[in-house]
C-alpha cells in the first residue's frame, strides 16, 4: 500500500483514526448497520478527512479491498470445498473423534489445539484456521456448549505460530531488520509461543466458553445428526488414514515453501534456481490448497461421482460471500490508515521516548496494529524503525535480539479490532457479533501478545 504522505499534523491523524474507529463502533454495534456498509462508508470518509487528494480516493479504497480480497478469498473459497467435503464424507467426523478418544472428552479442546500448534509451524494463520474449521465444529456438535471452547484454542495456537516462530513471514523479516539469529529465535519463538498458548488460548477458552454462548451455526458445517462412520448419503465414512492425508497435504506443500524460503535467507541454498522456484510454488498457500482440493476430488470422487462432488463444492461457495466481503471490507479500512500515514505519525511520536529497546518495541508495534490493523505490517514496520537503535545499543546478547523480536511481535498481536481483517474471518468464521467478537478474539489475542511480552521481557533479564 502506498503511502501518501498527506501534510497533516500528526496529531490530526491521530484524532482521525480515533474517530474513525469510535463511528465504527457506534455504527455496527449502537445503530445495527450491516459491517460491510459501515466499513465502506468510515473508510470513505476517513480517507477524505486524512487529506488523501480526491482522485486518490477511490484507487485507494480499491486496492486496498482488493489487496485483501486476493490474499482471502481465494483461501476461503478453497478452503470451504475442502471443508465441505470432509463435513458431508462423514471425513471430520472421524477426525474428530479419533482426536477425543486419543485424548479423552474434557480434554478435546486441548486435543484441538495441539493439533493446531502442529499445523500452524508452516502454515499460515488464517489457511490453517480454516482448514481445521470442520474438525472443530465435528467436536462441538459432538458435546454441545459454547463453539468458543472449542474454536480458541486451535485459533490461538494458529496466532501465536504465525506471529512468533519462524519460518514465518513477521518474524523472519524483523529477525533480518535486527541482526537476529534465525535458528536461536525459533528457539526463543517455540519456548515463548507454547505457555502463551496455554495461558492465553487454552486456559481463557475455558472461561470465554462458559461466560459466551455460541450456538454451532457456521457456512462450513450443516448442524445435522450423523453416525460418525457414515456420511450425510449413508455411504461408509472415509478411513481416517484418508483425512490426515488431507490435512497434512497443505502443511507438506506450505512448509517446502517457509523451510526454502529460510535456507534461502540463510543462504544454504541458491536463489535463481528452477527447482527451488518449483517448489516454493506447490507450497504457496493457494496453490498448496487447490492440490489438496483436487486429491480430496479423486478420494471422494470414486465413492460418490463427480456429480455429487459438484454439487457440493457449488453448495460450499454461496454462504460464504459475505465472509470475503467483510473481510474486504475490514483490509480496505486498515488500507486507508495506512495510506494516510497514520501508522508513520504514531510511530515517530513513540520512537523517541527513551524507554528501553525491548519495551519500545511492544508499545510502538502496538500502537501501529491498533492504528492501522496489520500485525505483520505492524511487526515489520516497528523492526524498521528500531533497527537503528538495535545497531547502536551495545551488549545485547543474541537472546536479547530475540527477545526484542517477541516483544514487537506481541505488541503485533494485541487489540485485534475492526481494521483487521482476521477480526472479520473469526467473526464471521463462528458466526459471532462485532461486540461478542469484541470481547472474546480481541481479548484473546491482548492476552496472547502482553504474555508474549512479559515473558520476552523475562527471559531477557535472565540471560
Amino acid at each position: 500500500m502506498e503511502i501518501l504522505h498527506i501534510t497533516a499534523q500528526p496529531w490530526y491523524l491521530l484524532l482521525l483514526a480515533l474517530g474513525a474507529v469510535l463511528a465504527l463502533l457506534g455504527l455496527i454495534v449502537k445503530l445495527r448497520l450491516h459491517a460491510f456498509i459501515a466499513l465502506c462508508v468510515v473508510s470513505l470518509l476517513t480517507a477524505l478527512f486524512a487529506g488523501i487528494p480526491v482522485a486518490k480516493v477511490v484507487p485507494t479504497l480499491m486496492a486496498s479491498f482488493g489487496g485483501t480480497l486476493a490474499s482471502v478469498a481465494l483461501l476461503v473459497g478453497l478452503g470451504a470445498m475442502i471443508g465441505k467435503l470432509l463435513e458431508v464424507t462423514g471425513g471430520a467426523q472421524v477426525l474428530a473423534d479419533n482426536l477425543v478418544n486419543r485424548f479423552g472428552a474434557d480434554k478435546a479442546p486441548l486435543a484441538l489445539g495441539v493439533a493446531s500448534l502442529c499445523f500452524g509451524f508452516p502454515i499460515f494463520f488464517d489457511a490453517g484456521l480454516i482448514v481445521m474449521m470442520p474438525i472443530i465444529f465435528s467436536v462441538a456438535r459432538r458435546f454441545s456448549g459454547s463453539v468458543l471452547t472449542y474454536a480458541l484454542p486451535a485459533a490461538g495456537a494458529f496466532a501465536v505460530m504465525h506471529a512468533f516462530v519462524p519460518p514465518h513471514p513477521g518474524p523472519v523479516a524483523a529477525a533480518d531488520f535486527l541482526g537476529a539469529d534465525i535458528g536461536l529465535l525459533l528457539l526463543v519463538g517455540l519456548f515463548i509461543a507454547l505457555p502463551t498458548w496455554y495461558l492465553g488460548a487454552y486456559l481463557y477458552s475455558q472461561y470465554a466458553g462458559k461466560r459466551f454462548f455460541i450456538p454451532l451455526d457456521s457456512v462450513f458445517f450443516t448442524d445435522s445428526s450423523q453416525d460418525s462412520h457414515k456420511s450425510h448419503d449413508g455411504h461408509t465414512a472415509p478411513s481416517f488414514a484418508s483425512v490426515i492425508a488431507i490435512l497434512l497435504l497443505p502443511v507438506v506443500l506450505i512448509f517446502m515453501d517457509t523451510g526454502v524460503n529460510t535456507l534461502l535467507i540463510a543462504g544454504v541454498i541458491a536463489g535463481d534456481n528452477t527447482v527451488v522456484d518449483t517448489l516454493r510454488l506447490l507450497g504457496k498457500t493457494p496453490v498448496a490448497l487447490l492440490i489438496t482440493l483436487l486429491l480430496s476430488i479423486v478420494i471422494f470422487s470414486r465413492r460418490y461421482g463427480m456429480a455429487k462432488i459438484q454439487q457440493w463444492c457449488g453448495d460450499s461457495l454461496a454462504p460464504i460471500c459475505g465472509v470475503i466481503l467483510v473481510t474486504g471490507a475490514g483490509g480496505m479500512f486498515g488500507g486507508v490508515l495506512r495510506a494516510s500515514g497514520i501508522g508513520d505519525a504514531l510511530a515517530g511520536l513513540l520512537a523517541d521516548t527513551g524507554m528501553p529497546l525491548i519495551v519500545a518495541g511492544f508499545i510502538i508495534s502496538a500502537c501501529l496494529r491498533v492504528a492501522q490493523g496489520s500485525a505483520t505490517v505492524a511487526l515489520t514496520t516497528t523492526a524498521a524503525l528500531m533497527a537503528p537503535m538495535v545497531a547502536l545499543s551495545t551488549g545485547l546478547s543474541a537472546i536479547d535480539l530475540c527477545c526484542v523480536v517477541i516483544a514487537i511481535a506481541g505488541g503485533a498481536t494485541v487489540l485485534s479490532h475492526f481494521n483487521d481483517s482476521g477480526f472479520w474471518l473469526v467473526s464471521r468464521l463462528l458466526n459471532m457479533d462485532e461486540k461478542t467478537t469484541l470481547r472474546t478474539w480481541t481479548v484473546m489475542e491482548t492476552l496472547l501478545g502482553t504474555i508474549a511480552f512479559v515473558l520476552a521481557l523475562v527471559l531477557s533479564m535472565i540471560f
